[in-house]
This record gives structure tokens, sequence and C-alpha cells, in this order.
């Protein structure tokens, strides 16, 4: 079975994430090119499932951008693979001790409990490092100026989305904010918004945006999916936030409450969960609106921002 745009949307999830799940089992090191101990710390924490939220939004973006293509999908895997590397990486080191210290990730032990904290850091670093030199590498179109154009931009677009201006930076603001560094404060709204456009909405946005790329997307086209993807990121992150006070810990395959009891600063905590909710359907409609003014509206992303804006684990 192939992820057409004709199935319902649970089957074209599935579908995808079992080809991500194939790409990524692929494009990961192994014995004996690299030492057993690192590949298998990798292979633990990226193979254990996860929604792959963020690789499907990658090769959405290009059936959106492209959907007659017949290798939009192709150039787009690399980056879907590359960006759930660096997802799971920032996973893991999240879950460190020094961070949010963490026991459970994706339904089982996290990987500093099973391997310990130093296999843990190194296991990140490498995801990270491996997540761009498959960039670099993949895909391999000849002297193809256009294709080799389309991949410097989106490496340029995922690193500053994991780096001190994106990810980093937001987790940084998050320890802060949760008292793990001296002088810490209170988050008002303005303040845990851009949090969380960095912490988690930076790489939302470079995963569609580098599907977009990737597809050929015009510059009005790259920079709609950029604006939905904001959006979207933002839906994520307050659906996640709600999640973490009313979901189930099997459903959700992580810890609940933990950040009401590490006194992290959360949308339910600032606003209620009723407001939370009406913020996060909000974001949703504002999502769908970005991909209506370019005419993507029909588009697989459309489904992809009412699950998000629905889900419950």
């Amino acid at each position: 079975m192939t992820a057409d745009a004709s199935l319902p949307l649970d089957d074209y999830l599935r579908v995808l994430r079992q080809e991500i799940d194939d790409a990524l089992a692929a494009v990961l090191p192994a014995s004996p090119a690299c030492p057993a101990d690192i590949a298998e710390a990798m292979r633990y924490s990226v193979l254990a499932g996860g929604k792959r939220f963020r690789p499907i939004l990658t090769l959405a973006a290009a059936g959106a951008v492209a959907p007659r293509s017949s290798t939009a999908k192709a150039l787009a895997m690399p980056a879907a693979c590359a960006i759930e590397l660096i997802h799971t990486y920032s996973l893991i080191h999240d879950d460190l001790p020094a961070m949010d210290n963490d026991t459970l990730r994706r339904g089982r032990p996290t990987l500093h409990v099973v391997y310990g904290d130093g296999m843990a850091i190194l296991a990140g670093d490498g995801l990270l490092a491996e997540a761009f030199a498959l960039l670099a590498r993949a895909p391999v179109e000849g002297s193809d100026a256009a294709i080799a154009g389309r991949k410097l931009a989106v490496i340029r677009r995922i690193a500053d989305a994991a780096g001190s201006t994106g990810m980093v930076g937001g987790q940084a603001i998050d320890l802060r904010a949760s008292g793990h560094v001296h002088d810490a404060g209170a988050l008002d709204a303005d303040a845990l918004r851009d949090m969380h456009a960095r912490k988690t909405g930076a790489l939302i946005r470079a995963s569609a945006v580098s599907g977009a790329i990737m597809a050929g997307g015009s510059p009005g086209v790259v920079a709609a999916v950029d604006d939905y993807a904001a959006s979207l990121g933002l839906a994520f992150q307050i659906v996640d936030d709600i999640l973490d006070v009313v979901g189930e810990g099997g459903a959700l395959g992580k810890t609940v409450g933990k950040d009401a009891a590490a006194g992290k600063p959360t949308y339910p905590a600032l606003f209620g969960l009723t407001r939370s909710r009406q913020l996060a359907s909000e974001a949703v409609d504002l999502a769908v609106a970005a991909l209506a003014r370019a005419e993507l509206r029909d588009s697989r992303l459309c489904d992809i921002a009412h699950w998000i804006g629905s889900r419950s684990s």
C-alpha cells in the first residue's frame, strides 16, 4: 500500500510511518562501521516508535506542493529522516537528569536509564551529526544544480531551527523558567509563546518547509507552508501541554503530569484548560487559512492540522 491522497487519514498516516521507519532503519549507522554500543543506543531511541509527526509533515508538504510528481517523496525523504534524527536527539538530551530527568519515553525507559548518562549524551550527539551527514549526501541527483540548491536551503533552515536561535535556545529559556539556572522568573504569555516557538515550533516549521523546498515549491508557496507550520506548531504545543494535564500515560508513552510537578511554564498553567483549548483551535484555524491562501487547503496538510488539534495521544 502507498500513502496516496485517496486513503483515509489513519491509513495514510500509518503507511507514511512505516515508510519513514524503514528509511530510518536503513540510514542509521551500524556495526562494524560504528561501535556496537553507540549504534545500539541510537537505534534504541530512534526505532522506539512515536507519532513521526515531523517527518510525516515533511512528506505531506512535498506531496501538497507537487501532487503529481513521482519524485517529490524521494527528494524529501532524506530531510524527513534527518529531522526525526534531530528530534530524537533532542528527546534523549531533554530526558537527562540535568534537564527534565524523565524515565519514560515512547512507552519504555528513557535511554539514559538503560544505557547510562554518558552513552545517552553520545547517542544524542551522534544523531545530530548523522542528520547533517544525511542531508549532505542524499538525495544523490548527479550534477543537478537545482537539487543541490534546494539541499543547501534545507540544511540552512534545519540548522537554524535546531540551533541556538531555535530549539536549543528554547530549551535554555525553559531551563531558566523552570528554575534550573539562576535568576529564574515566571514567563508571561508572550514569553511562553516565544519559548515554544523556538523549542518546539522551529523544528516543526523546518519540517514542513523542507518538504516544500525539496519538492520545488515557489517562494510564495514555501512562505505559505511556513505560515501554516508556525500556527500548527503552536497548536501542537498547546495540545501537548493540555495532554500533560488530562492525558493517560499509557496512550502518551511518557510521564503524565511531569510539567506541573516540575513547575514548568505551560499554557494550562497560564490560561487554564478551557482557554488553552480555545487557543489550540484558533491556531488550527490560522494554519488552515494559510493553506487556503496558497490554494493548498485540499491537501493532506489540512487533514494533519485537524488531526493535531484533536489528538488525544
